[in-house]
């Protein structure tokens, strides 16, 4: 098993951030796909439709969030833990990545992914 970390930087406050992280209309909006998430701790989420579930661990409001999660085209079950840390920055925030347990085939199309599926499509959303 591999550890992705990857920090990105966006013109987007930490709240707007977590909002379209946490939230299942912005997720959705920016994701163009079907996301289904709650904010309460031992909650379970689907992503990208259906492609990636697992359940929110920890929840700190505009700071932290960390998840199980999983892909489904992983082996029964297998889960990584993802955490999102949010830093204000001067000119919005840095966004810190972290996903634990991924298994080492499937490193480099995850780690390629969260770039094309999440943290590009968000800067456009967030930053329009």
């Amino acid at each position: 098993m591999k550890t992705i970390k990857q920090k990105i930087n966006f013109k987007a406050s930490p709240h707007d951030i977590f909002e379209s992280l946490m939230d299942s209309k912005k997720h959705s909006a920016f994701t163009s796909s079907k996301c289904s998430i709650k904010r309460k701790v031992g909650q379970a989420f689907s992503a990208y439709d259906n492609y990636a579930t697992g359940k929110n661990l920890q929840i700190v409001k505009d700071k932290k969030i960390v998840q199980t999660w999983r892909a489904s085209d992983w082996p029964d079950k297998i889960y990584s833990k993802i955490t999102f840390t949010l830093t204000k920055t001067k000119t919005g925030t840095k966004l810190a990545f972290t996903q634990q347990g991924v298994p080492d085939n499937q490193y480099k199309s995850i780690s390629k992914g969260w770039y094309d599926f999440y943290w590009n499509p968000m800067k456009i959303y967030l930053e329009k």
